[in-house]
């Protein structure tokens, strides 16, 4: 492990009012109690929200990149997408070119979803009551924490 800049103070060394990663599961879990009537509306969870988001973006998918962009293994993404099948908004089939793959495509139920879907990112923002450019801000920021983080190779 590496050795941090300078040794913590031991009061402050284990006091979760510190701990950044106290700070985003907390926040974590604010945004899912303001996301969930919202998604309640739309009948979805929050990770097949974001499935829904992603397909939205770009339709006809592979199971493989909607994973990479979720930081989903398959075997956690694949009962989302069979759910949201069942719920009538995607089809998954075999790619003809390629059997080992599986496209996930939206149906015409799932895309007319998009419509009542749209308004929930401004729902959010006013929630958090940050400006816009602030949230773009924490984001750049959590975004490279993450990324920080995923790229750490220490003991």
């Amino acid at each position: 492990m590496p050795k941090p800049d300078r040794p913590p103070n031991p009061e402050e060394a284990l006091n979760l009012d510190v701990f950044p990663c106290f700070a985003i599961y907390s926040a974590g879990h604010a945004l899912n109690r303001v996301y969930k009537p919202l998604l309640d509306e739309l009948g979805l969870t929050y990770p097949q929200y974001l499935v829904m988001v992603l397909l939205w973006q770009t339709d006809n998918q592979t199971v493989g990149s909607l994973g990479e962009k979720l930081f989903l293994e398959s075997s956690t993404l694949t009962p989302l997408l069979k759910r949201l099948e069942a719920l009538g908004h995607l089809q998954r089939n075999r790619d003809a070119s390629d059997e080992r793959q599986v496209r996930v495509r939206l149906t015409k139920t799932g895309r007319a979803l998009r419509a009542k879907a749209v308004r929930i990112p401004a729902c959010i923002i006013d929630a958090s009551g940050l400006k816009r450019e602030d949230i773009r801000r924490l984001q750049t920021e959590i975004t490279n924490l993450r990324n920080n983080l995923e790229n750490y190779h220490g003991q």
